[in-house]
């Protein structure tokens, strides 16, 4: 499941992963609130938590997550993910050289730093 976050503040879209994350939750919450989002602005400052009770995506999610992000390559000013999932911490340092504007990787109790990094100038 996907939610947005709404302890942000403007300028910074949230989202917080718990459980299994489907093609539904992409379809339903994050890709309608990130359009929306770049309606109103052509860059992006973002923030993916997954947290503890997060255990992976389905393969629907994973190429919709892909699609997004390639659909508004030139569009992401930061994104920030903050996670302790071994193996999704794996992936991140693994391709985040491909992430298009500055990407950073954030531990559960860093949530706060990783906000306060995606407001800075």
């Amino acid at each position: 499941m996907i939610e947005q976050m709404t302890d942000l503040p403007a300028g910074v879209l949230g989202f917080r992963a718990r459980g299994q994350v489907t093609a539904a939750d992409y379809e339903n919450v994050l890709v309608p609130d990130v359009e929306a989002a770049f309606a109103l602005n052509p860059k992006l400052r973002l923030l993916y938590h997954c947290g503890d009770d997060f255990t992976g995506f389905d393969a629907k999610a994973a190429w919709d997550d892909a699609k997004l992000g390639l659909r508004h390559f030139s569009g992401w000013e930061r994104v920030a993910l903050v996670t302790d999932v071994s193996w999704l911490r794996f992936a991140a340092k693994a391709m985040g050289f491909a992430m298009p504007g500055e990407f950073r990787l954030f531990g559960n109790a860093q949530l706060d730093e990783a906000k306060q990094w995606l407001l800075s100038p």
